[in-house]
């Protein structure tokens, strides 16, 4: 059973965060959820209270999540904008952070799904919480955009032909937008990937736990394989912690898989990824995770418009640096039959679980045994 966080404990104090947007999630010590702010430039850790006991290692399944929300929240499917999910390290409840509207007037709402699939709303009034700011964030004002691809039908974005027959459709998003794309808990550091303010905009930052100490921040750069140069702009958009947290594998837009090694993230160091893969150009990495199955490690990428993607992390190690513009090369790769998904997290041991949308857009979280993926 997790207890409640007492206040003082990893520098808490009570009292209502100001969070105005909710994107990235990730879980620390004693249960504390991150939740990053792009639009404040602020990264909060909150004691959500969960003191539900860990069930048994059984999956979870939740059909039309987005109509469950929808109705919750008093607002139409349209209206509901689930923008990451993330399981409790022991209870296993599900957290989702939903931005509800859109523009100018969408509200921020922390969202919990239970064993049960009961769908309830996170309080932030009067909780314990620190915050800290992103000190090298792009300026609200500044005009640098980044190319988001989404998936076909997407309500989002604008249609695009780059070339004949070749159609997509994109989202152009200021750079203040993707201050923090992804983060990640690992001894005593929250990683946080994402953009700065400065000319090489791909970031890194180590931000250490309790907040109060200084971030360490890395510039980096990678070769993109579908864009056959070396890019130091475009952030990372998803990575997991690998090789015992001594390193990252990160995935960007069209579409590589990269792998950094933290040894060499020395503060205000520029780093150079090893490019392991390419999976496919016109396409946007939705999310990464990693699972056990017997006794070896694997990948799953899902993304906007290619199919789901396994890779065994034995291929990653002995795979060396991609410089050439061919693709799809590098690691195999295995397109898995789950359709649609877009957020995926450990549920368990046993389990990974994903959202999953279906071509009627309805949206759902499943359950999949390690064991058959």
């Amino acid at each position: 059973m997790t207890i409640a966080v007492s206040a003082g404990k990893h520098g808490l104090k009570v009292g209502t965060p100001g969070i105005k947007s909710v994107g990235p999630l990730a879980f620390g010590p004693d249960g504390i959820l991150f939740v990053a702010d792009n639009v404040e430039a602020a990264i909060f850790a909150i004691d959500v209270g969960d003191a539900a006991p860990a069930g048994d290692a059984r999956p979870l399944d939740v059909e039309n999540l987005d109509t469950r929300l929808a109705a919750y929240l008093g607002c139409s499917r349209d209206d509901v904008n689930i923008r990451d999910m993330a399981v409790h390290p022991t209870s296993r409840n599900v957290y989702l952070s939903v931005m509800r509207g859109s523009g100018a007037a969408a509200v921020p709402v922390l969202a919990k799904v239970g064993a049960d699939g009961k769908v309830s709303e996170v309080s932030l009034e009067n909780v314990r919480f620190s915050q800290t700011t992103v000190e090298d964030a792009p300026a609200e004002d500044d005009s640098r955009l980044e190319v988001r691809v989404l998936a076909d039908g997407s309500r989002e974005g604008e249609a695009i032909e780059p070339r004949p027959g070749f159609r997509l459709r994109i989202a152009r998003d200021r750079l203040r937008t993707v201050t923090v794309t992804d983060m990640a808990y690992v001894d005593g550091f929250l990683l946080v990937a994402g953009a700065s303010n400065e000319e090489f905009a791909s970031t890194l930052r180590r931000v250490p736990f309790p907040f109060g100490g200084k971030a360490a921040a890395n510039s980096l750069e990678i070769f993109h394989v579908s864009h056959g140069r070396y890019e130091t702009a475009s952030p990372i958009r998803k990575f997991v912690p690998y090789a015992g947290n001594s390193s990252i594998l990160a995935s960007y837009t069209c579409t590589p898989v990269v792998h950094f090694s933290l040894s060499e993230a020395t503060p205000g160091a520029h780093v150079k990824g090893r490019t392991v893969a390419e999976l496919g150009a016109g396409n946007t990495p939705l999310d990464m995770v990693s699972y056990e199955r017997d006794g070896q490690e694997y990948l799953l990428v899902s993304n906007a418009r290619h199919p789901l993607f396994k890779i065994a992390c034995k291929d990653i190690d002995r795979q060396g640096a991609l410089t050439q513009p061919k693709e799809p090369v590098g690691v195999p790769r295995t397109a898995l039959p789950q359709k649609g998904v877009s957020r995926m997290a450990r549920l368990n041991d046993s389990h990974v679980l994903m959202m999953q949308q279906d071509e009627a857009g309805n949206v759902s979280l499943r359950s999949y045994s390690t064991a058959r993926l």
